[in-house]
């Protein structure tokens, strides 16, 4: 499995949008994403600062050369506007690699979610990940709909910090 992991391009490409593994030049835009309440308030660990931001894009970096996958800065092919990310991360709480996306609320009800959590999903699955999750408050209809639209099914749920959160999987 690993081998194949490494063998994978890392930039992937969809109809509309480029997904390209983060570098240093995506911090400013990273550390406006992260720092918004509208995008990051519902990720787990909520809002990031700029220091956490940045060490965080250093693990991200440190963690496609250790596991050959991970977050990917998300951008529209057209204009080249960044517009979020998505990604396949290891949960801290044991559960699995898991399909994550986090994007700007003006891409909302465009796709854009949808197609880059897609390709993340069809990138990791080619890689060999046989198993892939995806976590949402219950009460996220949105988050929900895009793993659901993805072809991920319902599998479990668990509490935290006050909310039902739903697992999703998809299995290659």
């Amino acid at each position: 499995m690993t081998h194949q992991l490494f063998r994978a391009p890392r930039t992937v490409t969809t109809p509309r949008l480029s997904l390209l593994p983060p570098g240093p030049e995506h911090l400013p835009d990273l550390i406006r994403l992260k720092a918004d309440e509208a995008v990051f308030g519902y990720m787990l660990h909520g809002t990031r600062t700029a220091e956490r931001t940045r060490e965080e894009l250093e693990d991200d970096m440190d963690f496609w050369q250790v596991r050959g996958y991970g977050t990917w800065s998300v951008f529209e092919r057209g204009t080249g506007e960044f517009l979020g990310i998505t990604g396949l991360m290891e949960r801290p709480d044991g559960r699995g690699v898991a399909v994550r996306f986090a994007l700007w609320p003006h891409c909302r009800g465009k796709g854009y979610a949808r197609e880059a959590a897609r390709a993340a999903l069809d990138f990791g699955h080619a890689a060999g990940l046989a198993r892939i999750i995806g976590v949402a408050r219950e009460t996220n209809l949105a988050s929900r709909a895009v793993l659901s639209d993805c072809g991920m099914v319902l599998c479990a749920e668990f509490p935290h910090r006050g909310h039902n959160m739903l697992v999703y999987e998809s299995l290659a």
